[in-house]
């Protein structure tokens, strides 16, 4: 049990910025194993989400609640994922070779490509949430967040890091075992399978087509994958699997 709480403080530590214990924060080499429990980091992330609905939705109407939610998962995570977005958008749209894609990445300045990104994310998360029904909204929800930290799971199973030990990817990609992999993955079902029943397998289908997708443009284009890149991934899954709840209603 304790090696379980150390491996979830990790898996926090890493993903958002909410306090955990120091001995985890600086136990990085755990994040191979930790990453399994990355879907149950987007269980409490998105736990806080629904809260926020439960005390406002009496009082102010859904596009009031969404806008808060949606400040709170920025705030919870720093902007860290909408920063990944950013600069995946940057590098790829404005890089063609791999040095020059990972270079423009690295750029702390702000490009075209990754303003656009980061206005479209967040305008399509609104516009989706606010278009689910109340009945769904919840599951729907938390989905998105279980799934797009599950993501980070295939991605650093089958991509190597395009940095080496370097960088946030670099303590993820290619150091997920088949293990972490298979424990991840059944937590991420199981949490969307309660939540959403029936409806569970076209979310799940959505995140895996998502992630199936950004796996081979990502081989295609570096061969490999950085932080970044797993942040845009996850993302992408957050889009798609709010706008396929929107297709459900």
């Amino acid at each position: 049990m304790k090696r379980v709480l150390l491996y979830f403080g990790v898996a926090v530590g890493f993903l958002t910025r909410l306090p955990v214990p120091r001995r985890s924060t600086g136990s990085p080499e755990l994040l191979g194993k930790a990453a399994s429990l990355f879907p149950v980091v987007g269980l409490l992330v998105g736990g806080g989400a629904v809260g926020f609905d439960y005390l406002l939705s009496p009082y102010v109407n859904r596009n009031v609640v969404v806008v808060i939610v949606l400040i709170y998962l920025v705030a919870v995570t720093g902007g860290l994922h909408e920063d990944a977005l950013a600069d995946t958008a940057d590098g790829f749209g404005g890089g063609w070779e791999k040095e020059r894609v990972l270079a423009i990445m690295r750029d702390s300045r702000l490009g075209s490509f990754g303003a656009l990104a980061i206005m479209l994310g967040l305008l399509a998360r609104f516009v989706f949430l606010t278009s689910l029904p109340a009945k769904s909204f919840h599951g729907i929800l938390l989905a998105g967040q279980v799934l797009s930290r599950w993501t980070a799971l295939p991605l650093g199973f089958f991509l190597p890091s395009a940095l080496g030990d370097k960088g946030q990817g670099g303590l993820v990609a290619g150091k997920v075992s088949g293990i972490s992999l298979a424990v991840g993955t059944a937590l991420a079902v199981a949490i969307v399978g309660v939540t959403l029943q029936v409806d569970a397998l076209w979310v799940l289908s959505a995140s895996v087509a998502v992630t199936g997708t950004s796996a081979a443009y990502y081989r295609s284009r570096i061969g490999s994958v950085t932080g970044d890149c797993m942040g845009a991934t996850f993302q992408l899954t957050e889009v798609a699997v709010y706008f396929t709840g929107v297709l459900l209603q």
